[in-house]
């Protein structure tokens, strides 16, 4: 198989134990496949903004599905956007904020949007994490269009199955990390954004290499020609992995080297 594209998700992934910064080491294995003709995406359920601060030293020779697949960048161009329906959106919205002990996080283009006063919740994603953040008095009063809507549970997911029984024909459930579960709309995950990106590149799915851990990587495993799971990952995702590494740098250096003949071998993408 010739590896035309490489998308690799971020935290469980490429970040271990809950880093907020990529190793050094990871911008010269991106900068050499690109040298050879390989198209690195970033494939994350994080923001634009937080990926380009992420890849900086490579931030503009990488290509981006931003948001579990909401958002796609190439070239400083947005690529393709889905959008949550308002009234979907209201309603998510409340069940979420009724729920004790969460906090609601909801991801427009541009930011994303926290209840005001949540100073710890604030910290978190804003100096912890890096988002783009802001704070409002009303969730339900966000003029931008927005596409995830996210809640947050510190002390670890309780009940995914709740939500998914409530919400499951309505949008897309899916774990982000053990204390995120996200929501999109309908039919939308990573694969939606990557298959929209690689077609827009033009890099056939059977050409690209998916690294993943969780269940929002599924779909995009899937899509892809060869996927690949982290030891460490769920059960979910390594179900439909043909195989399983424990770093991600790794994997890529095998392939720089060409330990991986005859079976990956790096090719061109446009």
């Amino acid at each position: 198989m010739i590896v035309r594209a490489l998308a690799s998700d971020l935290d469980g992934t490429l970040l271990l134990d809950d880093a907020q910064e990529l190793d050094g080491d990871v911008f010269d294995l991106v900068r050499e496949l690109t040298e050879r003709g390989t198209l690195f995406v970033a494939a994350s359920g994080r923001q634009y903004a937080n990926l380009r601060r992420l890849f900086a030293p490579v931030k503009d020779q990488i290509a981006y599905v931003c948001e579990n697949g909401c958002l796609t960048f190439y070239r400083g161009e947005m690529v393709s956007r889905e959008l949550m329906d308002r009234d979907l959106g209201r309603a998510l919205i409340e069940d979420m904020l009724a729920t004790e002990g969460t906090e609601v996080l909801v991801s427009g283009q541009r930011t994303s949007y926290i209840l005001a006063g949540h100073r710890a919740f604030l910290h978190q994603m804003r100096d912890v994490v890096k988002n783009d953040v802001t704070p409002v008095d009303d969730l339900f009063d966000i003029d931008e269009p927005y596409f995830k809507i996210s809640i947050f549970e510190p002390e670890g997911l309780r009940d995914e199955d709740v939500w998914q029984r409530r919400y499951g024909d309505l949008c897309t459930v899916v774990t982000g990390g053990a204390q995120w579960l996200d929501m999109m709309p309908k039919g939308v995950g990573k694969e939606t954004g990557l298959l929209k990106l690689l077609a827009h590149v033009g890099v056939s799915p059977e050409n690209t290499v998916m690294i993943g851990d969780n269940d929002n990587d599924v779909g995009a495993l899937r899509a892809c020609g060869y996927p690949v799971a982290m030891r460490s990952g769920r059960p979910s995702a390594k179900e439909v992995a043909r195989e399983q590494v424990d770093l991600v740098g790794g994997f890529m250096r095998e392939l720089l080297r060409g330990e991986r003949v005859p079976e990956l071998t790096l090719g061109a993408a446009r």
